[in-house]
C-alpha cells in the first residue's frame, strides 16, 4: 500500500473509531483506532485511543498512548490531558498535577488549562491536609465513636432499629430498603450501629472465607453493583431476597460511579449483620480511599451524612475479606490471579489486609488483576496489577485442588464472560453501567452438589434522581 493510501485508510479507521465512540461502543472504538495505528502512528489517533481506554477503565494503557504521543510531539497538549486523566483514574493526583503544570506552561493563556491545574492543586492540598490529620490520629474511627451519645432527631420519621437501636431484624431491613427506594435516608445513628456491628464480623474473618452450601441448596454470586441501588433491588425481585436458604455472595465494588452507593452498600452491610451466614461480601478495588475520593462515594457520604461516617466506612472497607472459596471448588475474588505460580490458599491467608489496598503483592493482585486470552502474564493496561493467561489459571486451580475461578472487575456486554477453557468466569451485575454503556447485568447460581454455574442476565431498571457520578469530585468530573 502506498504512503498516501495508507494515510487515507488510517483516516477512515480513525473516523470509524470516532463513530463507535459516539455510540458508547468504546471497545469497538479501540479496535478501530488500533487498526488505524497500524497504518500510521499520530498523536491524534493515539490520544483518541487513550480517551477510549479511559472510558473502559484502562488508565495504564491510556498513559502509555499519551507518552507515545508526547514522544512524537512534545507540545501536544491533548496528550498531557489524557495522561493527567489516567493518573486521576489511578488516584494519583500528585502525578496529574505534574502533567497539568506542563499544560499551563505550554498554553499559559488558556483559562480551561488554568482551571484544571488550580482544581488539581486544590485537591492535592486537601489530600495532604487529610494525610497530616490521619498521621496524627492514634485511634481508629470506630474507637472514637460514642454510640450511646448519639441521638435520633425528633423530626425523623423513618424506620428504627428494634430494641432501642440495639438489634436488627428482617422487618427493619425491608423497611429500610423501602425508605431508601423513596430517596429517604435512615437515621445517622442507625447507620453507625450497622457499620460497627459489621466491622466486628469482618474482623473475625480470614482473608479468604470458606463458604459451605448444602447439596440441595444454592448460592448466587453477583459482581460489581457500583452504587446502582435500584438494580440491586431488581436482583432481589428476580432471584429472591437474602435468606438462610437463599445465599448470596457479592464480589466487591459496591460503591462509586452510581449515585446511590450509600443506599447500596448499607443494604448489603445490614443484610450481613442480619444473616451473617447467608450473605458474603468481598472487597473490590473501589472499596478504598483513592477510588472513593475520585468516583463519588466520599462526596456522597459527606453530602448525605458527614465526614465521620465516611471515615467509619473506610475502616469497614479495610476489614472486608479479600475473597471466598465455595465448597472447596470455586475460588471467588474481585480481580484475579497472581504474578507468580504455585500460590496457595495458605499463602493468601498470610498478608494483613487491614488497611488501604497496597499497590503490589497478593492482596493488590486479588483486587486488580484481569484475565487475558494468551498464555503467560502481561503488564496490566489498568496500570495496577497484571493480566494473567489460561496457563496461570490452570496452575492456580491445580495447586489448590479447585475447579473454577470467578471474578468481576470488568463490564461485559452480556453481564458475564467465560474464558480460559471454561475455568475463569467474569461476572458483572451493574447493567447500563454509568447510565451510558448499555450492557446487561448478570449473576450466577451454583447448586451445592454440582457447583455448575447457571447464568441469569437482566437489563437495567429506571432510577430516579441523581445521574451516575453526581457526587464525584469536581476535579474528577472536570478531567473525565
Amino acid at each position: 500500500m502506498s504512503v498516501s493510501s495508507s494515510a487515507s485508510e488510517a483516516e477512515r479507521l480513525k473516523n470509524e473509531g470516532n463513530e463507535w465512540f459516539k455510540l458508547f461502543k468504546f471497545h469497538k472504538a479501540i479496535d478501530s483506532y488500533s487498526a488505524a495505528l497500524e497504518h500510521t502512528r499520530t498523536p491524534v489517533i493515539l490520544c483518541n485511543r487513550a480517551l477510549a481506554y479511559l472510558k473502559v477503565e484502562l488508565p495504564g494503557a491510556a498513559i502509555a498512548d499519551a507518552d507515545e504521543a508526547l514522544k512524537l510531539d512534545p507540545g501536544f497538549v491533548k496528550a498531557l490531558y489524557r495522561k493527567a486523566s489516567g493518573h486521576i483514574e489511578l488516584g494519583k493526583q500528585k502525578e496529574a498535577l505534574k502533567d497539568l503544570k506542563l499544560v499551563v506552561q505550554l498554553v499559559p493563556n488558556d483559562p480551561d488549562a488554568k482551571a484544571k491545574y488550580d482544581a488539581c492543586d486544590k485537591e492535592v492540598r486537601r489530600l495532604r491536609f487529610f494525610e497530616a490529620i490521619v498521621s496524627a490520629e492514634t485511634t481508629t474511627p470506630s474507637q472514637r465513636i460514642k454510640l450511646d451519645q448519639l441521638r435520633v432527631e425528633a423530626s425523623y420519621n423513618g424506620p428504627r432499629l428494634p430494641n432501642n437501636g440495639e438489634s436488627i431484624d428482617q422487618e427493619y431491613v425491608l423497611a429500610m430498603m423501602k425508605h431508601f427506594k423513596e430517596e429517604k435516608l435512615i437515621a445517622k445513628r442507625d447507620v453507625i450501629w450497622i457499620l460497627l456491628k459489621v466491622l466486628e464480623i469482618f474482623k473475625s474473618l480470614p482473608n479468604f472465607v470458606t463458604v459451605t452450601v448444602p447439596d440441595d441448596e444454592e448460592i448466587t454470586v453477583c459482581g460489581d453493583t457500583h452504587g446502582q441501588f435500584y438494580d440491586l433491588l431488581n436482583i432481589f425481585d428476580i432471584n429472591g431476597h437474602v435468606a438462610p436458604n437463599n445465599r448470596y455472595l457479592f464480589n466487591g465494588d459496591f460503591v462509586d460511579r452510581g449515585s446511590y452507593s450509600l443506599e447500596n452498600v448499607v443494604t448489603l452491610l445490614a443484610l450481613k449483620v442480619l444473616y451473617p451466614e447467608a450473605i458474603y461480601l468481598s472487597r473490590g478495588n473501589h472499596e478504598g480511599l483513592s477510588m472513593n475520593r475520585v468516583y463519588g462515594f466520599e462526596g456522597e457520604v459527606k453530602k448525605k451524612y458527614d465526614e465521620g461516617v465516611f471515615d467509619l466506612f473506610s475502616e469497614v472497607f479495610n476489614a472486608l475479606p479479600t475473597g471466598h472459596i465455595i465448597n472447596r471448588k470455586v475460588f471467588v475474588t474481585h480481580g484475579g490471579l497472581y504474578s507468580k505460580d504455585n500460590v496457595t490458599i495458605e499463602d493468601l491467608q498470610k498478608p494483613s489486609r487491614f488497611g488501604e489496598i497496597p499497590e503490589s503483592g497478593l492482596i493488590c493482585e486479588s483486587l486488580w488483576a484481569d484475565p487475558q486470552p494468551m498464555k503467560g502474564r502481561s503488564p496490566s493496561k489498568r496500570g495496577v496489577g497484571l493480566s494473567f493467561g489460561p496457563d496461570v489459571t490452570e496452575n492456580f486451580l491445580q495447586t489448590n485442588n479447585l475447579k473454577l475461578v470467578v471474578r468481576s472487575h470488568e463490564v461485559k456486554d452480556e453481564g458475564y464472560v467465560v474464558e480460559h477453557d471454561g475455568k475463569c468466569i467474569t461476572i458483572f451485575s451493574a447493567p447500563n453501567y454509568c447510565d451510558s454503556i448499555g450492557n446487561k447485568g448478570a449473576f450466577i447460581r451454583f447448586r451445592g452438589d454440582t457447583m455448575e454455574p447457571k447464568f441469569t442476565t437482566f437489563v437495567h431498571v429506571k432510577h430516579p434522581g441523581k445521574r451516575a457520578m453526581f457526587y464525584s469530585s469536581a476535579f474528577g468530573n472536570m478531567m473525565m
